[in-house]
């Protein structure tokens, strides 16, 4: 059809377009030029929130959220024949780094964008556009060109990409007056995987293996993505079991990630007893869940249709008893934080992002919640059995490497509620529904968006009648958190650097693909 459904809601009026029917369970639309011009100037104008941007052959993607009511989303989609379609970067910063992605990827390029630099492309791959319709051997400039910075007395300092320590590759560029941060650039794109060409022609096991594969510290949370995804697309519905075995691992994984970044930004401001005390914890949480689910952090157990590991009632009484733990050995580590004040000094007042500039880029996770955006995808959109339990959404004003650090202080508190609720209201019954795909089918799509511990992570999947994947996309909370260091960092002294970048720790891998 191509006048506007009236199943649609009033946020997105006269987003006229074809609706597509397979697409599941937010409606997606095939659109004009016209349509998308006015879906990019209510983003500029914060009614609408971005969610993703993705391309493929000939055809660019782009999903939005009603700012107001974040559980209503439209996916729309733009043909471009001749490969270019108008910047929705050009008037909202937020799509720049996405578009910059879509045309290294898929050649499509966006007309009139502030910023049309390679972004994951650093000319090394030996084909342009590898996922294009059509490939060339053109390469871009292997010397990368940062942006000046004006001023007599400005000097730059290189950061990385190697970093010291186990850390994953990324380069800061800071320009600096003194000690003072005048600018920061961020160069991403050295851990590119190519996942998404890997997902192209894969059946549902080895995608769910790559997807989870993404970012290895929230493995469980794109496994969930990638199954909700997949479950929409196809109809499918899990065991009741299997649901809140899924919110029980994403829990424990949120609960890990939470204390070992506390210990490390207070590490970063000097404390290096509070990092002692919360690896203790962290890793009491890895090994139990590798007691529990057979894989300390708990890889390949979510998949569509289920899980692939129960619990026995040996495992929930050690859970049990890590949460009670945690618990107490926590609390002590907090009022130590909370009392020191020499690390105070280094937390509090530092990294400030405003929340306006939060709100713009729809951060999500401790980031969004730290700057005074109350989101969170347990409930907006929501998914079960997060529907059926009690938990609260910390949110703070300050916007501060102290807010931040506060925002996973509580969420760790909210996730060992989470998970004893869990524990007493697990049902007996299957953990995998055994479900056959249809041949007679057409391709089915599917779009699922869960809560991981940096945020909310988007999947999205075509599924062709063989089932296998056709087109898979995949999109990490840092896309919108990256840019934002940049701006949270400015005015601060170099050496408050690493412990902004640690409030922040966006993924290099789950952004790179």
């Amino acid at each position: 059809m191509t006048a506007r459904d009236p199943s649609l809601p009033d946020p997105f009026d006269r987003l006229n377009g074809r609706i597509v029917a397979e697409h599941r369970p937010w409606p997606r639309i095939e659109v004009q030029t016209d349509a998308w011009a006015k879906a990019a100037d209510r983003l500029s104008r914060g009614a609408l929130t971005l969610l993703g941007l993705w391309g493929e052959s000939h055809v660019v993607h782009m999903a939005v959220a009603d700012t107001n009511d974040p559980s209503l989303i439209l996916v729309l989609s733009l043909t471009c024949p001749e490969g270019r379609y108008p910047s929705v970067g050009r008037v909202h910063p937020p799509a720049i780094r996405l578009e910059r992605a879509v045309a290294d990827l898929f050649a499509l390029v966006p007309v009139g964008p502030p910023d049309m630099r390679p972004w994951l492309d650093h000319g090394k791959w030996g084909v342009h556009a590898p996922l294009a319709a059509q490939q060339n051997d053109a390469q871009p400039a292997e010397e990368y060109g940062f942006l000046p910075v004006d001023g007599e007395d400005i000097h730059q300092l290189p950061v990385g990409p190697v970093h010291a320590g186990i850390i994953e590759p990324g380069h800061f560029r800071i320009s600096a007056d003194g000690e003072t941060v005048v600018r920061l650039e961020e160069r991403l794109g050295y851990t590119h995987k190519g996942v998404e060409a890997l997902l192209q022609g894969a059946d549902l096991q080895r995608a769910a293996r790559l997807a989870s594969r993404c970012s290895g510290d929230s493995t469980v949370a794109y496994g969930l993505a990638f199954a909700h995804a997949v479950e929409a697309a196809l109809g499918w519905s899990p065991p009741t079991r299997a649901v809140r075995l899924r919110a029980l691992m994403a829990e424990l994984e949120r609960l890990a990630n939470h204390l070992g970044d506390v210990g490390a930004i207070c590490n970063d401001g000097g404390f290096a007893i509070m990092l002692a005390h919360c690896s203790v914890l962290r890793e009491s949480v890895l090994r139990q869940a590798a007691a529990c689910f057979g894989h300390r952090l708990m890889m390949d157990r979510v998949v569509p249709g289920g899980v692939t590991t129960d619990l026995d009632a040996a495992g929930s009484a050690r859970i049990v008893g890590l949460t009670g733990d945690i618990r107490r050995r926590f609390q002590r580590l907090i009022d130590l934080y909370d009392k020191t004040a020499s690390l105070q000094d280094r937390t509090v007042g530092t990294g400030v992002l405003k929340p306006a500039l939060a709100a713009q880029f729809g951060a999500g996770g401790y980031i969004g919640r730290a700057s005074g955006r109350l989101c969170d995808a347990r409930r907006w959109p929501g998914y079960a059995p997060y529907d059926e339990l009690e938990f609260e959404i910390p949110v703070l004003q300050e916007g501060d490497v102290n807010a931040r650090l506060w925002i996973r202080v509580r969420e760790v508190e909210q996730s060992i509620r989470l998970i004893e609720q869990i524990l007493v209201t697990l049902p007996d019954g299957p953990i995998r529904t055994e479900n056959a795909i249809d041949p007679a089918n057409p391709p089915a799509e599917g779009m699922a968006i869960v809560e991981g511990f940096r945020g909310d992570i988007l999947a999205w999947v075509r599924i062709d009648a063989a089932g296998r994947i056709e087109r898979c996309h995949l999109r990490d909370p840092s896309w919108f958190q990256w840019p934002l260091l940049e701006a949270a960092i400015e005015g601060n002294i170099v050496a408050d650097f690493p412990i902004c970048n640690k409030s922040f720790n966006c993924s290099y891998s789950g952004h790179d693909l």
